[in-house]
């Protein structure tokens, strides 16, 4: 690490970051909320403030929900902004050479009871950890980001080419906000999203996809439950394939996923079934998360599904005659991958190095991000970022401190060393 790397690194300045994640966390952007729109207004100022050239605008969404290549949305929404902050480099180029990313949406917090005498969006220090909603997801990311373009600035860097920062709303349920983007025009050489990773470095996500079952079956009273037919029953006829569907896909595991108990799982999250206690149910509906398989087009694993359960359809009788509906609701993930041998794993590996961890491994994710949109448009990216996924999306969500202010001195030795 050279003198100018150094000077850039004494830069870092933890009570700023700490000030940004606060503000940040107390937005309460969940995912379809007025607050996402609040949320982007405050990134598209700060960036602003640091000197950025700002593209802030509202997303056309009823255009992009027409597009073939939409990846969908599991919220409803009438309103989302798109936001990015270039760093103009002195020497003319067609797009960035560096790209950080960060979504600033979030799940909703949950049972408000169950948050150790907290609000989940007043962000409070524990023990070396700033907890709060979207603290670990990705908020912590998103403020390292920031911090290491403020230690830039600083430091009195001029980059010879420029660097840009995408924020993004919508990651959460599909990806639109980083779809929109990307539509927009807003490109570049390599990517670093800043999701958590846990000192590792994910190279590759698996996909995932929402289905929705619908079961018939036939209602009769309760006291005479032989004589109909309980779509509860048959949802059991269907689960067991899912399960047996699941084993097949993962009898074989890729090297990068091989830390994972299961690649690509199939998860029943949601079942509704039955009207009254003394009532055979006529119908049950389930919705769950299907992994998609590195390498595998959403058509093939919509089709390994689909051919799955029509098998188990055919082989009961009931099920025969009233096969099931199923439907793909909410978004699309599919898989993506940085290319392999490209330079931007080592590099990244490097500047973690130089900024003090030990050397992060490549790992494969089993989880969709929007990785996999920066790849499908041929900018090579990867995922590196503060905090421990386990604590995504959780009650006690929380990132430790030391985690974000490595991540900003490694990010700002990746904007340094690529921007030139």
């Amino acid at each position: 690490m050279n003198d100018a790397e150094a000077k850039v690194l004494a830069q870092i300045d933890e009570d700023q970051i700490a000030a940004d994640l606060a503000a940040l966390v107390s937005i309460p952007s969940v995912d379809g909320s007025d607050a996402e729109h609040e949320v982007q207004a405050w990134c598209a100022q700060r960036l602003g403030e640091l000197g950025l050239d700002v593209d802030h605008w509202r997303i056309e969404l009823a255009d992009l929900r027409q597009d073939p290549e939409f990846p969908g949305m599991e919220v409803e929404r009438e309103e989302a902004w798109g936001c990015v902050g270039t760093w103009q480099g002195a020497e003319p180029d067609e797009w960035p050479a560096l790209i950080l990313n960060g979504h600033v949406d979030v799940v909703p917090p949950g049972d408000l009871e169950l948050w150790p005498n907290h609000d989940p969006f007043t962000l409070r220090l524990v023990d070396g950890e700033w907890w709060g909603r979207g603290a670990n997801d990705m908020k912590g990311g998103v403020a390292a980001i920031l911090g290491a373009v403020a230690a830039l600035k600083r430091a009195g860097v001029r980059p010879r080419r420029s660097l840009a920062v995408h924020t993004v709303v919508g990651e959460e349920d599909g990806g639109l906000g980083t779809y929109a983007t990307l539509l927009r025009g807003h490109t570049g050489d390599t990517c670093v999203i800043a999701e958590p990773t846990n000192h590792d470095i994910v190279s590759a996500n698996a996909g995932s996809l929402t289905f929705r079952i619908i079961i018939q079956g036939q209602s009769t009273h309760g006291s005479r439950r032989t004589t109909g037919v309980s779509a509860i029953e048959k949802f059991e006829v269907v689960h067991a394939a899912l399960r047996e569907l699941e084993l097949d896909r993962n009898e074989e595991i890729e090297s990068r996923f091989a830390h994972l108990d299961l690649g690509w799982p199939i998860s029943v999250g949601i079942i509704s079934a039955g009207d009254w206690a003394s009532t055979v149910p006529d119908r049950c509906t389930i919705e769950g998360r299907y992994g998609v398989m590195p390498g595998e087009s959403v058509v093939d694993a919509k089709a390994a599904f689909f051919s799955a359960v029509m098998a188990a359809c055919m082989n009961d009788p009931w099920l025969r005659e009233h096969p099931v509906e199923l439907t793909w609701p909410g978004g699309l993930f599919a898989p993506g991958q940085l290319i392999d041998g490209h330079p931007l794993l080592e590099q990244v590996q490097r500047a973690a190095v130089d900024a003090g961890a030990a050397l992060p491994k490549a790992i494969g994710g089993p989880y969709g991000s929007d990785l996999r949109q920066y790849a499908a448009v041929g900018v090579p990216t990867l995922q590196y970022g503060p905090g421990d996924a386990r604590y995504a999306h959780s009650i006690d969500e929380r990132v430790a401190v030391d985690d974000v202010l490595h991540c900003a001195k490694t990010y700002a030795l990746m904007a340094l060393r690529e921007c030139g």
